[in-house]
């Protein structure tokens, strides 16, 4: 349930933009609103490290990269409150452990669902897994769209803004550098 000052303010952004949020279209979307934002900016209310499931069993020889691709990111710009939105790809080379890979694309989720900026968003996803698993290296390449370009602004359409974070072996090694980069296509 909604608070009524919440409620209100969304009332009141309608005023601002100069509709009636009285009218039959309106009545309900101060409710959607508040309740579409709270999914938006789930990722708050969670921790990196409640949903890194480690495994250690079905680790044993595991020292090749493994990756995750085409993870959906979907994000809001904090300077503008527009969404952004593309596709991740993760890869890390264990050291003994593993991570169950749905968790890797909930890792995204986590950070992807707070205000954001992409350079940070691929930076917290790659921190988090190269703390909460440590492998010895992590790689997070991120691809994006940002509607504050696309629609407002420059309006540019189609423009895609890629971000990179590397630790460990894959930022030292420049073959595994490489490896990464030629398995994602990039």
């Amino acid at each position: 349930m909604h608070r009524p000052e919440d409620l209100e303010a969304v009332r009141q952004l309608l005023r601002l933009i100069g509709e009636n949020p009285d009218r039959e279209g309106l009545e309900e979307t101060p409710q959607r609103f508040l309740k579409a934002w709270a999914d938006y900016t789930r990722g708050y209310n969670e921790k990196p490290e409640d949903i890194l499931k480690v495994f250690e069993d079905g680790a044993q020889k595991v020292d090749e990269m493994v990756i995750v691709r085409d993870v959906p990111v979907y994000s809001l710009c904090e300077h503008h409150l527009a969404p952004f939105f593309g596709r991740a790809f993760i890869g890390y080379v264990p050291d003994q452990r593993i991570v169950g890979l749905s968790k890797i694309s909930r890792l995204v989720e986590v950070f992807g669902r707070r205000l954001q900026v992409q350079e940070r968003l691929t930076n917290q996803i790659a921190d988090a897994l190269y703390n909460n698993l440590q492998p010895l290296g992590v790689a997070v390449v991120i691809e994006c769209r940002h509607m504050c370009m696309e629609s407002r602004g420059i309006r540019h359409v189609g423009v895609s803004t890629v971000t990179s974070a590397l630790r460990g072996t894959i930022k030292d090694n420049p073959d595994t550098r490489r490896e990464f980069l030629s398995l994602i296509g990039k």
